[in-house]
């Protein structure tokens, strides 16, 4: 647990690597990635000794959270192995750092009971967005019928000119609203802006 603590923490400083300019603090930085990297290393073949990687039912394989730690240890080796050449995929593989931070769940049973709760909802929560998708489309077919048309406005004055022959003879153009109901595309957009609470009083208007 302390070793993703510390490797965390050294990702975070090396948002600022790019100001520093002394060449022992950042040999030193290095040396300290290097340190983590060979830590999980060690780590992972001491449980791959112990249960096997992937031949037995209970090996490191089986499980999908020693998965994950394998990518990450993997691709940490690559980099390692590879930082030496100036490439443009080495970047992604640095990038891949950023998922040390999540073998932090696979040590907390509370955390990992929460993210596994979340990715069986996954299923369900598609299922209601279907239900959702049908009651938009009921109301955005009623909205069609009932405010094709409507969502116009006048450029000049638009709460005293209501009609396009006024709006006209003012000399102001009559524009459409970026959200109406002239068609059922629209017609989601514009009951999704009611919806989310953002934008919607200029609908309402």
């Amino acid at each position: 647990m302390g070793l993703i603590l510390g490797s965390s923490l050294k990702l975070a400083t090396d948002t600022y690597n790019k100001n520093i300019t002394s060449k022992v603090i950042l040999k030193l930085l290095e040396d300290i990635d290097y340190f983590f990297n060979y830590a999980f290393i060690i780590e992972m073949s001491v449980k791959i000794i112990a249960v096997g990687l992937v031949m037995d039912e209970n090996s490191y394989l089986t499980d999908s959270w020693n998965q994950l730690d394998f990518f990450i240890v993997t691709s940490s080796i690559a980099d390692m192995a590879l930082s030496s050449f100036d490439l443009p995929f080495i970047r992604i593989l640095r990038m891949l750092r950023v998922l040390r931070p999540l073998r932090f769940i696979s040590r907390n049973i509370g955390l990992k009971m929460i993210v596994v709760a979340l990715l069986e909802s996954v299923g369900h929560i598609f299922n209601v967005a279907i239900v959702i998708s049908m009651v938009y489309l009921v109301f955005a077919i009623l909205g069609v019928n009932f405010m094709m048309g409507q969502m116009f406005y006048c450029s000049i004055d638009p709460y005293i000119l209501h009609t396009e022959s006024e709006c006209l003879l003012a000399g102001g153009a009559w524009n459409r609203y970026d959200h109406n109901f002239d068609n059922v595309p629209q017609a989601y957009i514009s009951l999704f802006v009611v919806s989310s609470l953002e934008g919607w009083p200029d609908i309402a208007i």
